[in-house]
């Protein structure tokens, strides 16, 4: 019985419904037309709403609206629906960007909606701390058994909170204090996680960080060296790095594992954005045979596209280091980890992927998309290369050879480099409704990560769009170079 059903008793102490209110009574205020005051959503959304652009200049980071200002991407989108979405003016827009991997089903997928509605009117005890649902238990079950060589998972809000975790058991497991990273990657901006990030930017103005070292993807010579010091506790490793999707080298991660194994430190897989199926394989660490990480991080979309989720899996012998005793029960946990909500929209989420064979669909439309976008590179003289697996692709930008593009570009790099991908995810949107982004700072690279539900019709749309930027920009396209001029006095402005 829900509680919106009626049980034919009034509750003890309690008057009739139709019983008149004391005369020394409080009288419940109202609105003015008359309805008893509350919040209803959707008045306040028609009521405020415009003002969208506004309250975050206001109350949030107001750099974020001036930068979709300055490059015309302040849009108002009202609605949307799987790889769609569309804006006040029933405009259809083709999603390349799924939240930065968050919607790997697209928006608004039915049987996740349905998880969360069920979960909702289930009305469960949920964290009291002190006992143990079902929900955790299943999902773990569920995720473990896409990873059979471990054993445990841990449940947090993030995908910055699943690396902390892997962080911090990875140095207690071992005893060592040091972390070997690599340049170019990308694992979170909180201060563990931050400490492994390969992009200085992001680390400038928060020190001091933890005592970790960056090494060069692929250089298994720096690995050894660093590991002979005897203070590693592990490596860690996006399989496809998402900041410029840079894959390492065939066999490395094998033989990166073997290393770290002889020097009894640990592999953890960072997969938060690669996992769940975005590169044609459940994790991206099975593209290459033989890797079994000891930690193995994931969020993004896991989550559904509704509730924060990350989770850390790991080998037994990590977990029951770290939970050595009854007394460390609680060393590591989070307030909202394990939530009935977080973990009812996971465990929707591995039945779409599974029942609609949505890894499967990613290595198929995967394929398909960078075959056709690799085939231009012969063509476009400023197309220097598209590389990635599954729907994690990256398009690649680089001097051209000829004089009157090559002084356009020089003029670009000179104020800032990236603006000329800048330049191309401007038009995408702007004159074809896609959106998509540059895969970092100051990196001539565009990265594709649709979610894993788009089908052929929207590959051919990308396709077909890119094409006609393309041609506009290798043709000499005013509004395109006229629209580089204004990127450049931009940086220029905010050196």
């Amino acid at each position: 019985m829900t509680s919106s059903e009626p049980t034919g008793q009034q509750p003890i102490g309690t008057e009739s419904a139709a019983a008149e209110p004391a005369a020394d009574a409080p009288v419940a205020q109202g609105r003015p037309d008359g309805q008893p005051k509350g919040f209803d959503l959707a008045t306040l959304l028609a009521e405020r709403g415009g003002e969208r652009y506004d309250l975050h200049s206001r109350y949030l980071n107001h750099q974020l609206p001036r930068m979709l200002h300055t490059i015309g991407f302040d849009k108002v989108y009202e609605r949307a629906e799987g790889a769609h979405f569309w804006d006040a003016e029933g405009n259809d827009y083709l999603d390349m960007l799924a939240g930065f991997g968050v919607m790997g089903l697209g928006r608004h997928h039915p049987v996740v909606r349905k998880a969360l509605h069920d979960v909702l009117d289930a009305g469960l005890p949920d964290l009291t701390r002190f006992d143990c649902q079902p929900l955790p238990g299943l999902l773990a079950e569920k995720l473990l058994g896409h990873a059979p060589h471990l054993d445990r998972v841990f449940f947090g809000n993030s995908g910055t909170e699943a690396v902390e975790t892997a962080l911090k058991f990875a140095r207690y497991a071992t005893g060592r204090p040091r972390v070997l990273y690599c340049k170019h990657s990308f694992h979170g901006l909180t201060t563990g996680s931050l400490s492994v990030n390969g992009e200085a930017g992001f680390q400038e103005g928060f020190a001091p960080l933890l005592p970790d070292t960056a090494i060069e993807i692929g250089d298994l010579d720096a690995l050894a060296r660093e590991l002979k010091r005897g203070d590693v506790a592990a490596m860690i490793i996006e399989p496809i790095q998402g900041h410029g999707v840079y894959i390492p080298p065939p066999g490395y991660l094998r033989a990166a594992q073997e290393l770290l194994h002889k020097h009894k430190a640990l592999l953890i897989c960072d997969e938060v954005q690669t996992g769940i199926g975005r590169t044609g394989a459940f994790w991206a660490y099975q593209h290459e045979e033989g890797v079994e990480p000891d930690l193995v991080t994931v969020a993004k979309t896991l989550s559904g596209g509704y509730v924060p989720v990350g989770a850390t899996l790991g080998r037994d012998w990590i977990f029951k280091k770290v939970y050595s005793s009854m007394d460390r029960v609680l060393v590591h946990s989070a307030s909202f980890g394990s939530n009935a909500q977080a973990m009812a929209a996971g465990l929707a989420t591995l039945a779409v992927v599974e029942d609609e064979q949505l890894v499967e669909n990613s290595r198929v439309m995967g394929d398909l998309l960078r075959t056709r976008l690799a085939a231009l590179t012969d063509r476009y003289e400023l197309l220097k290369d598209v590389r990635g697996r599954g729907l994690m692709i990256g398009i690649e930008f680089g001097r051209p050879k000829s004089l009157g593009l090559r002084s356009r570009w020089t003029m670009l790099q000179a104020a800032r480099k990236g603006l000329f991908a800048q330049m191309v995810v401007v038009p995408l949107l702007q004159r074809h409704h896609i959106l998509t982004q540059v895969s970092g700072d100051h990196v001539e690279i565009i990265k594709l990560i649709p979610p894993l539900v788009v089908d052929e019709a929207d590959v051919d749309r990308f396709v077909t769009s890119f094409t006609e930027v393309m041609d506009d920009a290798h043709g000499g396209g005013g509004l395109m170079w006229d629209f580089g001029k204004t990127l450049v006095k931009q940086a220029v402005a905010n050196r």
